[in-house]
């Protein structure tokens, strides 16, 4: 169900030109990779048709698990990935994959080669796997990945992994999509000031030490393990967990996906991930909104009233902050 099997077959259909949103999400409802393939493709591209796509979709939101897998680049997580898919269909799940690589800077373009470190599955039904371009967005996703996420959730996926590009310290923005977010780390990521440092250790409810058939593992595993005692918890909060795997040799994943379905109960137990779930929504509903102002702003320039603004703060006849008063007037009339 990948789309390396199905790029070359989707030439041939008219499914892969097509903008006819019901049949489109009636065939991906009905397990069509292609269809699945093109209503993607529309969200990414910001097509005139996604808020049709979005709103067909909305009945099937909130069904999918959703785990992000985060880490420096070189932790595992392709290869993390990979076989926490193995261990999810090993159960029965139908599991919907999207990998997000990072685009250069100065042509735009991306290799989007995390699937081809996944091609075990690519002969798979139950799998949908998709490379999704950066295209320059902060955080370790793409602009796209939330309805990207709800179109996999159409699609029926019981489990959608996000895994994001290679992140540093202060890029959490999967923590906010995510149901479960996993930490992937690795022996030789630093003393232990490293790991009581604001950022990325922060938004784990899983932590995976990789590669831990290695030197330093398990200074690493004492390392998150006394950062997690630092932490100040409530009755009943969650208390993350941390795995051991080696990822290249399947070592450690059923831990793994033990860990996380200890995390989903825990979400249901206490409210949580209802509570996670509307604070996803309204995070879309902002992200929107602030895009379709930065349209309309976008539009102003083209007028004279964003340029007369901007000569009277230049000349300091008015602040920047009447200035802005004054545009979101304009805007709003």
């Amino acid at each position: 169900m990948t789309d390396a099997l199905d790029d070359a077959a989707a030439v041939a259909t008219p499914v892969r030109r097509s903008r006819d949103v019901p049949v489109l999400v009636e065939r991906a409802r009905a397990g069509d990779p292609r269809a699945v393939a093109r209503l993607i493709t529309l969200v990414e591209s910001g097509d005139e048709t996604l808020p049709r796509i979005a709103a067909a979709l909305a009945p099937y939101a909130g069904r999918a698990q959703v785990v992000g897998l985060t880490g420096s680049p070189g932790v595992g997580k392709s290869t993390t990935t990979n076989e926490l898919v193995r261990a999810l269909r090993a159960r029965g799940r139908r599991v919907g994959v999207l990998a997000i690589d990072p685009s250069s800077p100065f042509t735009g373009g991306a290799i989007l080669g995390d699937r081809v470190r996944m091609q075990d599955h690519a002969t798979d039904p139950g799998v949908y796997i998709r490379s999704m371009s950066s295209r320059g967005h902060l955080g370790g996703l793409s602009a796209a990945t939330p309805q990207a996420v709800r179109v996999l959730e159409g699609a029926g996926c019981d489990v959608v992994l996000v895994e994001t590009v290679g992140v540093g310290q202060a890029e959490v923005e999967v923590a906010s999509l995510a149901d479960t977010t996993l930490v992937l780390l690795a022996p030789g990521m630093g003393d232990a000031i490293q790991a009581v440092k604001a950022g990325i250790l922060e938004i784990a409810d899983v932590f995976v030490v990789n590669k831990a058939d290695r030197d330093g593992a398990d200074a690493t595993v004492r390392d998150i393990q006394g950062m997690i005692a630092l932490g100040e918890r409530g009755a009943g909060q969650w208390r993350p967990q941390v795995v051991r795997a080696v990822a290249a040799r399947a070592e450690g994943i059923d831990d793994i996906a033990a860990a996380i379905d200890k995390h989903r109960g825990w979400l249901v137990e206490n409210g949580e991930l209802r509570r996670r779930q509307e604070a996803r929504a309204a995070a879309e509903i902002e992200a929107i909104t602030l895009g379709a102002l930065r349209d309309r702003i976008g539009s102003l320039r083209d007028g004279t009233e964003l340029s007369a603004l901007a000569v009277r703060v230049a000349e300091g006849t008015i602040d920047p902050y009447t200035a802005a008063d004054r545009l979101l007037t304009q805007i709003a009339s």
